[in-house]
């Protein structure tokens, strides 16, 4: 089961959306970032924007089945004369926790980065999923039932 970890940010996310706030994240009180996640079949599917950051600006991390995904966007550097007349983007640190429960394969965790959006494929851990359990019966014949 995928959980998010902390309601007060997306509290500050909805906020920032309202108010309008450009306040850029830092990596000490960094800026949510928004995400997708479904159940496709035997894997959860979880998607990030990231939008115009390099992938090397990504850091994916899992310890203790808490995944962290933080991303930093910079300022465009502008030649030199050059006078900025729309700063609208967000700047700053992103990042986004996500417990994992002991149902995820944490350790078989696949990443692809594309057209601006993080996508995460977590599979579902082989002790998680339905299985079929023999049951013997006094005559002993065995009868295959549904766990």
């Amino acid at each position: 089961m995928l959980i998010r970890t902390d309601p007060f940010r997306e509290f500050d996310r909805l906020a920032q959306q309202f108010f309008g706030s450009q306040t850029p994240g830092t990596w000490s009180r960094p800026s949510p970032m928004p995400m997708d996640a479904y159940r496709d079949g035997d894997q959860y599917v979880v998607a990030f924007d990231l939008p115009g950051i390099s992938p090397d600006a990504i850091d994916l991390d899992v310890e203790r089945n808490v995944l962290t995904v933080k991303a930093e966007r910079r300022p465009v550097e502008l030649a030199e004369g050059a006078e900025m007349q729309v700063s609208e983007r967000p700047l700053g640190v992103f990042s986004r926790q996500l417990f994992l429960g002991d149902t995820l394969a944490a350790d078989r965790i696949e990443a692809s980065y594309e057209a601006g959006v993080l996508t995460l494929t977590i599979p579902i851990a082989e002790q998680a999923k339905p299985r079929k359990i023999a049951i013997a019966n006094t005559e002993g014949d065995r009868k295959q039932i549904d766990a």
